[in-house]
């Protein structure tokens, strides 16, 4: 999961309450037609150039979050920096294409193929004969069969955190000779090619010992283009040099060096000379185009950057007054002040050394709808709240500033240019408020009828939510979307003259009195006022006036509020812009959001995997084997032997059997198509129960320096490590989205 996802529309008239099992639409009935999957809606930015325009040499300082803790992808606690070392120093059989399509890697695999379907499914591997470790050993059957056994999942001393398609392997075999290897499968297994990417060496994979210990901190043997010649955690970097019996392309790059930068420190160390290459968030993105765009005095950019005419008066007068204290003590902040300007002008300066590469990054950003409890376990409110939201609206939020393809997400399991793409959101329907509201109606939630008073520690209709983490900054905590701080009635009755009717006659006069009386009705219980007429209450069961303003909705006594949880660190802002609007769609058919913000350490593991959320953004990566890699992220829920609900990666806690089926049959189908038709239709099945509802393909930006190729926003595509390079002085890269 990414903390922070690409087509979509649809119609649906009828407001009855279906369930995903019972729903029939055309988009069930998926299409085998490939150009369903489209071309991705934004093309790679890396300034590709011909090996021979790229210089031989030099170092690439290239940010990461974090420096790895460990250099094993199977492990649970391997991250994106594991993956980027694997992928520069690891075999891999397979590498995705711009289309996010995997490929045969020519640098290990001649070939590979289905050889036998009966009795057994059978691929047969044929190696690269120049494929060697870096210790001289030929890569060869051992290690395959050395990576099966250890994520097989028979032996539970092997600490792995997936064994997906491993365990359905029965036998790995020598061919007819040393260049290739046979993999017998004990049940037909669809996703073949997702296996072995990356292969480990069998010094890593043999024992229990040397896969859970020996491969965190140090890789010995390698077989990428780079060898790992260091990891440094004290100093926060990962270095990796040539590797001298690499037998491909000869890496342009003499070393890489993986270094540890937060995300909001990310400008100023490449305005200071420390990184050449780092992906960045949008505020530091519009910085270094503003700085690249003026290339006279540089205006500074930040919250120190705005000084208006009063500001200035007021410290010039403080500077010159006769209050000596006064005058010294602005003078050295005047002085303070032109350090920073300056130190601010003369790294803007520096940043006109980089260029923004900008695509989209192969992941989506998804609303979450809790349906383990609350109003969302009621399948009608969950998709009132789909219905309500317009997401072209809410891409255009993120990506339309950026200059980015603002297109909604038209699926859970891939996205556009994939080959298993199809927009299957027809299976839910459009935004429609009338059809909002209706559903919200049929179940049960009216505007109007009694309220019963909430005591301070009892939650309204949503989930039983943990208090916000606060992180010291004030912006933590919670607030109600439609609702302000202003003190309440009783507060301001405390604090004014008894005797003093003038502020209860000014609300006689407008009318405002009447309303709030009229919303005490004669049993003694207080109503929620309908949005329509002012004092008007509606028994159970009324429907909601098509066209009218929707005013706060309720059923059993408790109005329909949803704890709407967000991450609250750096980088987050774009996210807490679309949940702004989204508590505003919502607003419109009866329904309270309140926001609560929480630490980026406790957002997922407090919040998000145990349940203690009713609304929230995060993000899942675009896999190229969805049937495999998507299953565990939407399996229904079973209860697990201690009594607790086992849910895998499904934090929805919303799924059918239907869906478990489907992908059940595309994981065992050996033809192509008709995986590709089962995945589509176990797509349109998860819109159906509206668990979770894709918004937009997450933005991908990358700072990089201008003289920079091969490398920046890949987009799908696996990155090459040898092409990547500094130009040679007159060298020009080929035009690309940055360079237009």
């Amino acid at each position: 999961m990414s903390h922070d996802g690409v087509g979509l529309r649809a119609v649906m008239r009828s407001v009855a309450f279906l369930t995903a099992g019972a729903l029939a639409v055309p988009a069930l009935t998926a299409c085998s037609a490939e150009d369903e999957a489209g071309q991705p809606l934004a093309g790679q930015d890396i300034a590709p150039a011909a090996r021979d325009l790229v210089a031989d040499g030099g170092t690439l300082r290239w940010a990461v979050d974090a420096v790895p803790e460990t250099l094993n992808t199977f492990q649970a606690d391997a991250d994106a920096a594991t993956s980027r070392v694997a992928g520069a120093v690891l075999p891999s059989m397979y590498r995705l294409d711009r289309n996010g399509r995997p490929q045969v890697n020519p640098d290990y695999l001649e070939s590979a193929k289905i050889v036998e379907t009966e009795p057994k499914q059978v691929v047969l591997y044929k190696l690269n004969q120049q494929a060697v470790w870096s210790d001289g050993r030929e890569i060869g059957a051992a290690d395959f069969a050395a990576q099966w056994r250890a994520l097989s999942g028979k032996d539970t001393a092997y600490w792995t955190a997936r064994n997906a398609g491993y365990d359905r392997i029965e036998k790995i075999e020598r061919g007819k000779n040393n260049l290739e290897v046979r993999v017998t499968f004990s049940r037909p297994y669809a996703d073949w090619k997702s296996l072995f990417s990356p292969l480990y060496p069998k010094d890593v994979m043999g024992t229990p010992d040397t896969f859970n210990d020996g491969a965190r901190r140090k890789l010995k043997v390698t077989a990428g283009p780079f060898a790992l010649k260091e990891v440094d955690r004290t100093g926060g970097q990962v270095r990796l040099t040539r590797n001298p019996r690499w037998w491909g392309h000869p890496t342009k790059l003499s070393e890489i060096d993986l270094i540890a930068v937060a995300r909001d420190q990310r400008a100023t160390a490449l305005a200071d000379d420390k990184l050449d290459l780092a992906e960045i968030d949008p505020s530091e993105a519009e910085r270094i185009t503003l700085a690249a765009r003026d290339q006279g005095s540089t205006p500074l950019q930040g919250a120190d950057a705005v000084i208006t005419p009063a500001m200035a008066l007021r410290s010039w007068a403080l500077a010159h007054g006769s209050d000596a204290n006064a005058a010294s003590d602005e003078a050295s902040a005047r002085k303070k002040l032109r350090k920073t300007m300056a130190k601010a002008a003369e790294q803007q300066s520096a940043l006109r050394r980089f260029v923004v590469r900008k695509s989209l990054e192969p992941a989506y950003t998804q609303l979450a709808l809790n349906g383990s409890e609350g109003p969302l376990a009621d399948e009608r409110v969950r998709r009132a709240v789909a219905r309500a939201l317009d997401r072209q609206e809410l891409a255009q939020v993120v990506l339309k500033p950026l200059g980015l393809p603002a297109v909604p997400v038209g699926s859970h399991l891939a996205l556009s240019g994939q080959q298993a793409y199809a927009d299957n959101s027809g299976a839910l329907g459009g935004q429609d408020t009338a059809e909002a509201q209706a559903l919200l109606t049929d179940a049960g939630w009216v505007p109007g009828g009694p309220v019963k008073e909430q005591k301070k520690t009892e939650k309204a209709a949503g989930s039983q939510g943990k208090k916000a983490d606060s992180d010291g900054t004030g912006d933590d905590g919670a607030y109600i979307v439609g609702e302000d701080d202003k003190p309440s009635d009783a507060d301001r009755e405390k604090k004014k003259d008894p005797k003093d009717h003038s502020e209860r006659h000014q609300r006689q006069q407008s009318g405002e009195y009447a309303d709030e009386q009229a919303g005490n009705h004669l049993d003694g219980k207080r109503y929620v006022r309908r949005g329509g007429a002012p004092g008007a209450y509606a028994p159970k069961g009324t429907a909601a006036p098509v066209g009218a303003a929707a005013g706060v909705l309720a059923k059993d006594g408790k109005p329909l509020t949803l704890r709407f949880v967000l991450p609250s660190g750096p980088g987050s802002e774009s996210l807490h812009a679309v949940a702004d609007r989204i508590s505003q769609m919502l607003q419109r058919i009866g329904i309270h959001t309140e926001i609560s913000k929480v630490s980026d350490d406790s957002y997922f593991k407090d919040h998000i995997a145990s349940g203690q959320y009713d609304l929230a953004l995060y993000s899942w990566p675009a896999s190229a084997f969805p049937a495999t890699d998507a299953r565990p992220i939407f399996a229904k829920p079973v209860p697990a032997a201690d009594g607790s609900l086992s849910v895998e990666q499904n934090y929805t806690r919303v799924g059918t059997d239907q869906v478990d089926q489907l992908f059940d049959q595309a994981i065992a189908t050996l033809d192509e198509d008709e995986e590709r038709s089962l995945v589509r239709k176990a797509d349109a099945r998860i819109w159906a129960a509206a668990g979770s509802i894709p918004l937009y393909q997450r933005p991908q930006l990358t700072a990089a320096r201008t003289n920079l190729a091969n490398t920046g926003a890949f987009g799908f595509q696996t990155p090459i490590y040898e092409d990547m390079g500094y130009l040679k002085p007159s060298a020009k890269p080929s035009a690309g989205p940055s360079q237009n």
